[in-house]
């Protein structure tokens, strides 16, 4: 069986075998489903079985954080095809592999030994294969929190455990009118007239958040945890070195590395970014609140 989604204007399909009790276990998806139509960015397979060819190391995540999810590109040896291996954390050994063409756009996700382990290597595979097939559409897919009020979307950025969703629930808390659009893997895209939207997906982290809806973006808040509240307007050079970091993608692939590059100069050349120092304390929302709107 295949389903098909629409996210930030992108159509892909995942495939899983008819009955399968995974479908029950991507809700996700859900709000994003559409019609089916063979103009799409990505085909994302699940397999029970895939063997693992000979390989060639070509680039391995190393984040600070061990509980972060591990991550270790490689190329087949003796073809064109990705091989792309992870867990779940840095100490964990390798259970998922995703097999993708030399462009990406079609995707086999095999996951070894552990099946209650499908669903992260599912939404990790589609993760990806979004990131890297929409690089050079005018779409970024950010780690980052984001905030829809008053007809925009302030999209919270940082390293991780700097206080993101903390600092999203204290403007739910705090700021009138404020709703939660993503909690960790929004979107944001250069439409066709030019402006940035943020969107939400079907990737939202630990929080079930996954709403098919986009606002313009109208800023971008890189956190610092701090003694004291304090926030000023970063000049572009600031912006984009604040910006690039949350951005997912495959840098090492030229194509791709320049259509991030030129994703996020669009975006920035309308849409502002501030450094905030701040406590997890009610100050520190309205501070941004009002400063930033």
């Amino acid at each position: 069986m295949t389903r098909y989604y629409l996210v930030a204007g992108h159509r892909f399909s995942i495939e899983i075998e008819d009955g399968s009790p995974l479908w029950d276990r991507l809700d996700n998806y859900l709000p994003f489903g559409c019609e089916a139509d063979d103009d799409c960015i990505f085909h994302l397979r699940y397999s029970h079985q895939e063997a693992v060819p000979e390989k060639v190391p070509f680039y391995k995540d190393k984040p600070e954080d061990e509980d972060q999810p591990r991550m270790e590109i490689y190329r087949e040896a003796h073809g064109d095809r990705w091989i792309i291996e992870m867990a779940p954390t840095q100490k964990m050994p390798i259970c998922v592999r995703i097999f993708a063409s030399a462009d990406f756009r079609q995707g086999v996700v095999h996951v070894a030994n552990e099946e209650h382990l499908a669903v992260f290597g599912i939404n990790n595979a589609a993760m990806l294969l979004y990131a890297f097939t929409t690089a050079t559409r005018g779409t970024l897919e950010l780690h980052a929190s984001v905030i829809a009020n008053g007809g925009r979307g302030y999209l919270f950025l940082g390293k991780s455990g700097t206080g993101k969703s903390t600092h999203s629930n204290l403007w739910l808390k705090y700021v009138e009118g404020s709703e939660l659009l993503n909690d960790d893997n929004p979107i944001i895209r250069v439409a066709e007239d030019g402006i940035a939207r943020v969107y939400g997906s079907p990737w939202s982290g630990k929080t079930p958040c996954y709403r098919n809806m986009d606002v313009p973006a109208g800023a971008f808040v890189n956190l610092h945890q701090a003694p004291e509240n304090r926030i000023r307007r970063c000049n572009i050079l600031e912006s984009y070195a604040a910006v690039y970091p949350s951005c997912s993608g495959l840098r090492l692939i030229r194509e791709y590395a320049d259509g991030m590059h030129q994703t996020i100069e669009q975006i920035l050349m309308q849409v502002p970014c501030y450094d905030l120092d701040c406590l997890p304390d009610e100050g520190a929302a309205r501070l941004s609140s009002q400063t930033i709107r």
